[in-house]
């Protein structure tokens, strides 16, 4: 294995994509009976990197028949398209929701754009390949698929995005989770103090689609399988799912209540990045970091800003259900 790969067991890969930094973004590579499945994908940037694992593997291009994005955003989907071009015998299988946005990727392209500046998006992703409809699998709220007899179940787990699907592997007994377990970045170290998890746990809440009544049942519905692990996008795996669930139930509440608590300030975005702030910091501090806080803000700060810009985006979703509500009732 390289530095760039971390073998997981089960035929089970991990990828670091090399998105914005090392150990932020990763890919899964599952392989089975000479063929190959792709688990997101990074970006465009990161096919080298995906294209090495296969040779580690003495896989060849002809060998992918899947390539599986957990969701169509970017960090997880910005390569579909280059990597469908070079993997000659492989389908897509993505969400029905997400689907038109990878194979006609103009509106997702400006959604991102619109959040992260022409300039930055450029850097970040370069171009957004389109993908042939007819190499699509089309793939109902919970199908299965087969790879080469290792089947992998796909269920709807809306919550960070109404087109997210997770992944259930029967031999490893664990979900492929895409953005549905937060993140947990191992550059965010924690003491023994907080014995049931070396890794801090946080969601995701970025543009344009938070449901927290939708996650928490996602979450549930995880649970259900009695799962060993979850295999994280933001990164690698993650054992003690009971209390991971947990600790991502009570912190999207929690979120809630900070979005709600600032719905009236002048500057919105600004206010709940602000109280996330400090609700992170004093969560960290209880789950046993000690690292200080500029170190941590290095490492969290984009991810609390994303976060703060989808829950504005909520907010004003509820106002507007609101509103209709109130002019209905007149």
């Amino acid at each position: 294995m390289t530095k760039q790969t971390i073998n997981l067991g089960n035929d089970i890969l991990c990828i670091d994509v090399d998105y914005m930094r090392p150990q932020l973004a990763c890919s899964y590579l599952i392989h089975h009976q000479g063929k190959a499945a792709f688990i997101d994908c990074g970006t465009n940037h990161s096919i080298d990197k995906l294209l090495a694992a296969l040779q580690q593997f003495d896989l060849k291009l002809e060998d992918v028949a899947f390539i599986i994005p957990s969701h169509v955003h970017l960090d997880h989907a910005g390569g579909a398209g280059r990597l469908m071009q070079l993997c000659p015998n492989s389908q897509l299988v993505v969400h029905p929701l997400g689907a038109p946005h990878l194979i006609n990727p103009k509106r997702l392209v400006e959604s991102a754009r619109s959040v992260y500046g022409k300039a930055l998006f450029a850097k970040l992703y370069g171009e957004i390949v389109p993908i042939d409809k007819t190499r699509v699998m089309h793939i109902t709220p919970d199908s299965t698929i087969n790879l080469n007899g290792r089947w992998l179940r796909i269920i709807d787990s809306p919550g960070h995005a109404r087109h997210h699907i997770c992944i259930y592997d029967a031999l490893s007994r664990a979900w492929f989770v895409g953005d549905t377990f937060g993140l947990s970045y191992p550059d965010i170290t924690l003491s023994a103090r907080q014995a049931w998890a070396k890794q801090y746990l946080m969601p995701t809440t970025t543009p344009v689609q938070f449901d927290p009544t939708a996650w928490q049942q996602t979450l549930q519905k995880l649970l259900s399988t009695a799962p060993e692990k979850v295999f994280l996008a933001h990164f690698a795996d993650f054992k003690e799912v009971e209390k991971g669930v947990l600790k991502l139930q009570a912190d999207i509440q929690a979120y809630v209540h900070i979005a709600e608590a600032c719905s009236s300030a002048q500057n919105r975005v600004a206010s709940i990045e602000e109280s996330l702030i400090n609700y992170t910091l004093n969560d960290l501090k209880q789950c046993g970091c000690e690292q200080d806080k500029e170190t941590i803000l290095g490492l969290l700060k984009h991810d609390l800003h994303l976060n703060a810009q989808g829950l504005d985006i909520w907010l004003a979703r509820q106002e507007t259900t609101q509103q209709l509500h109130a002019q209905a009732q007149r």
